[in-house]
């Protein structure tokens, strides 16, 4: 059975969640729901097998090694430390990630 992990979300994150929804249900507020419904079932099954997700391509001048999971449009940053999964940020997928986005979570 494989490793299961703990997947914590950094207010940064929550914060995206909540800019999506209100984006999008500016036009369908019932879509909204159900797009963040699928988005955070999503982000839950990262619990297990997180390394199936391929690092970001700004991995390499970030100097850490975040991955991050697509859903839509969206991209949901994290990085893998231990046994946790920190979910950093859902930008959209057109947007490059840089350190001024990320907050490190409390532990």
């Amino acid at each position: 059975m494989p490793k299961k992990y703990k997947v914590d979300i950094t207010a940064s994150a929550e914060a995206d969640i909540t800019a999506i929804w209100d984006y999008i249900a500016q036009d369908n507020p019932a879509s909204a729901t159900s797009s963040i419904l699928r988005l955070e079932e999503q982000i839950g099954a990262l619990e297990v097998l997180p390394e199936r997700c391929p690092p970001v391509p700004e991995s390499e001048y970030l100097g850490v090694a975040y991955h991050h999971q697509i859903f839509g449009q969206y991209r949901t940053i994290f990085k893998i430390a231990g046994a946790r999964v920190i979910i950093m940020r859902i930008i959209h997928g057109a947007r490059l990630l840089d350190t001024e986005m990320l907050e490190e979570p409390e532990k």
